[in-house]
């Protein structure tokens, strides 16, 4: 098993004793340890950067799939989360930080001018947060209709060239489920502005004092952002960027979930746009 140095030092930090579910499926098991969310997530689910990562095969994913069809009893013990008995040791660390963005190769490229308006489809069934997730659509067990960017982003507050107390307000909680559409959004503006340097004191404050507006998932995952902590693909969009390779990993990252992974790259690519602006200005 891995997991992020983060998760690890929560887990050490916590009193040992129950700790409650969050969200539970055979894929994934979200809990609240000290305020914030630790998940435990096989390979089957998203790789939030908030998660211990259960490899292929490993006792770990068969628990998980036994403990989603009766009561989850998880619990900490001296830094190691135990679900109903089975402790879930870590055998490495992983790295989840954003990579370091040249602004004079990268933000070049992302001018308005050549940015994209509408991405491929989410792919039809793509694991990720949304899959796994209590939404009104997957918990009525309906198939869910393909979105573009258009589609995903229709609803939310026009976005401004800066992150204030008056976007956090519309966007941080905007959307039903465990991560909300709004929320997405803000975390890949937030990845891209530590990955740029861009990310200021004020505004992580800002955005901390908003944190108590959506879940407490949500609110982790937001946490993760301003650290430039994310998931695995939209790492590997990051470092496309400009590349031949962007296409595809774009393609990867918008299949996550039902709108998750499109709420991310609306905002990476917003927070992308609006830097180059800045740069030519």
């Amino acid at each position: 098993m891995s997991a992020p140095a983060r998760v690890v030092d929560r887990l050490r930090t916590a009193p040992d004793g129950p700790v409650p579910v969050l969200h539970h499926s055979p894929h994934a098991l979200y809990v609240e340890v000290n305020g914030a969310c630790v998940g435990v997530v096989g390979p089957a689910a998203a790789q939030v950067p908030c998660a211990l990562r259960l490899s292929t095969g490993t006792a770990g994913v068969s628990a998980l799939a036994v403990l989603a069809k009766q009561p989850v009893s998880p619990y900490v013990e001296r830094g190691t989360l135990c679900l109903t008995g089975h402790p879930l040791r870590i055998g490495r660390f992983v790295d989840v930080r954003v990579p370091r963005i040249d602004p004079s190769r990268v933000l070049r490229a992302a001018s308005p001018a050549t940015a994209v308006a509408r991405p491929p489809r989410p792919a039809a069934g793509g694991a990720g947060l949304a899959a796994h997730s209590a939404g009104r659509a997957h918990s009525a067990g309906r198939q869910l209709p393909e979105l573009s960017v258009t589609d995903v982003v229709e609803g939310l507050p026009a976005l401004p060239r800066r992150i204030d107390a008056g976007l956090l307000r519309e966007l941080v909680g905007n959307g039903g489920g465990l991560t909300p559409l709004g929320d997405d959004v803000l975390c890949g503006w937030l990845a891209v502005l530590v990955a740029t340097g861009r990310l200021t004191d004020a505004v992580t404050d800002a955005v901390r004092a908003s944190l108590d507006r959506t879940t407490v998932l949500s609110a982790t995952l937001i946490d993760c952002a301003l650290h430039g902590e994310v998931l695995p693909e939209f790492v590997t969009y990051l470092r496309a960027l400009g590349t031949p390779a962007e296409d595809a990993a774009l393609s990867r990252l918008t299949a996550i979930g039902h709108t998750s992974g499109a709420g991310l790259w609306w905002g990476a690519r917003h927070a992308l746009t609006t830097l180059a602006t800045q740069e030519a200005a």
